[in-house]
Parts: C-alpha cells; sequence; structure tokens
C-alpha cells in the first residue's frame, strides 16, 4: 500500500531540523492541518528507513576516500558507540550503532558499507583504533590505509548534527531506536542540506528544488506548481 501524500510533507521537517513531533504537529496546525504528534512519529517510523533508503539509491557514487569514526553515545544509561563513514566532501556513507568498539564490531561496520555501496574506496582514513587495522586488514586489505588522529576531522565533525538531534531528543532511549532514528536521518536530512557554501545564490535555489522535486517522486506526493 502506497503511502498517503501527508507524511512526506512534515517528515522532512522532523530530519532535517530539530523540531520535536509536537513542534511539527503546531507548525502544520498553523497551516491549517490537524495532525497529532503521534501520528507523525508512527509516519517516521513506518516510512522514514524506506524512503531514506531511496535517497541513498539515487545519490551519485559519493567518492573514493572514506574517513571513518566512532563516538560514545549514552543510551537509557548505557555506553554504546555510534560508528560513522563520511566520504571526503563530508558526505555520510553510512551509520551504525553498536555496543563495542572492538574489531568485531570494526568489520561489521565495514561489511554494512560494502554491502550498502557494492565498491571499495580508494583510500580509508581512521584515527589510531587497533580495530580499524584488524578490519581492514581482514576485509579491505588492499586498500591503502591512513592513520593518524590528525587527519580524520572531517569524520568527527560529522558527528554534530547527531549530538545536536540527540540533546533536542533528551538521548534516546534504545538502541532500537537510535538505530532507527540515525539510519533515516543520516540521509534525509543532508539531502535538504547540501553544501551551500560551494554554490552560488543563483545555484542554491535551483539545487534546492531539484531535492524537493526528488522527495516529492519517491514519498508520491505532487510537485507544487
Amino acid at each position: 500500500m502506497q503511502p498517503s501524500p501527508l507524511p512526506g510533507r512534515r517528515l522532512w521537517l522532523h530530519f532535517r531540523f530539530s523540531l520535536s513531533f509536537r513542534d511539527v504537529e503546531e507548525m502544520m496546525l498553523e497551516r491549517g492541518v490537524a495532525v497529532s504528534y503521534a501520528t507523525i512519529r508512527r509516519w517516521c517510523a513506518k516510512f522514514g528507513q524506506d524512503w531514506a533508503s531511496q535517497l541513498r539509491h539515487r545519490r551519485a557514487r559519493p567518492g573514493d576516500k572514506w574517513h571513518l569514526d566512532e563516538v560514545l553515545m549514552r543510551i537509557d544509561g548505557e555506553q554504546r558507540y555510534l560508528w560513522r563513514a563520511v566520504n571526503q566532501h563530508g558526505n555520510v556513507l553510512d551509520v551504525l550503532v553498536q555496543s563495542r568498539r572492538n574489531a568485531k564490531a570494526a568489520k561489521r561496520f565495514f561489511r554494512k558499507l560494502l554491502k550498502g555501496l557494492r565498491y571499495v574506496p580508494r583510500v580509508l582514513v581512521t584515527d589510531e583504533l587497533a580495530s580499524y587495522t584488524v578490519a581492514h586488514r581482514d576485509l579491505l586489505g588492499s586498500v591503502e590505509h591512513r592513520r593518524s588522529k590528525y587527519l580524520n576531522n572531517r569524520a568527527e565533525n560529522s558527528h554534530q548534527p547527531t549530538r545536536q538531534r540527540e540533546r533536542a531528543m533528551k538521548r534516546f532511549k534504545s538502541m532500537r531506536h537510535a538505530r532507527r532514528f540515525l539510519s533515516a536521518f543520516s540521509s534525509i536530512s543532508p539531502h535538504f542540506g547540501p553544501h551551500r557554501h560551494r554554490l552560488s545564490a543563483g545555484e542554491y535555489p535551483q539545487v534546492m528544488a531539484d531535492r524537493f522535486t526528488i522527495w516529492c517522486e519517491i514519498t508520491d506526493t505532487a510537485v507544487a506548481a
């Protein structure tokens, strides 16, 4: 069954900006559309993963230099790790929340990356965590591996939007909640946030118009005239 036209017009607000479900509910009410925050939450859970996956499939091949990093998170009082990969342009390739940051966890993340992207990078950049060395040796031995805490600012900086959402949402309630939200968030939010500093004043509106058109296509909504 296809989703109604309504979810897509609200989901991008929640995933793009640091808005709660109740914030989105109020914004829609101001526009004359009555929908409860609980309904918006159900839409995010039901449609977010599918639409994020479609965005990932539509994007161009995202670069041959991967920066990987992991960051500590607290989920329901427990220590967890968010693994993230970005390319040389700062675009998020994939994320994965895990309970460990050992070699087994690193290899699991590498396999997820390779399965989703279906190609190997030219260069792999990580910090000096030994787990990356093991995963690189076992799964990407032919790829150049650069290890330095000074080369990986691109991946480290990409954690900032997640930290902002984590604070706005008063932390994630469970591993399942974190994985579900961050998997969708990491594809949907950047879709509406192109690197504006690389665009001229005339290019930016056209790029955004194209991205809204793509969003309308995948969410089965009508493009505004």
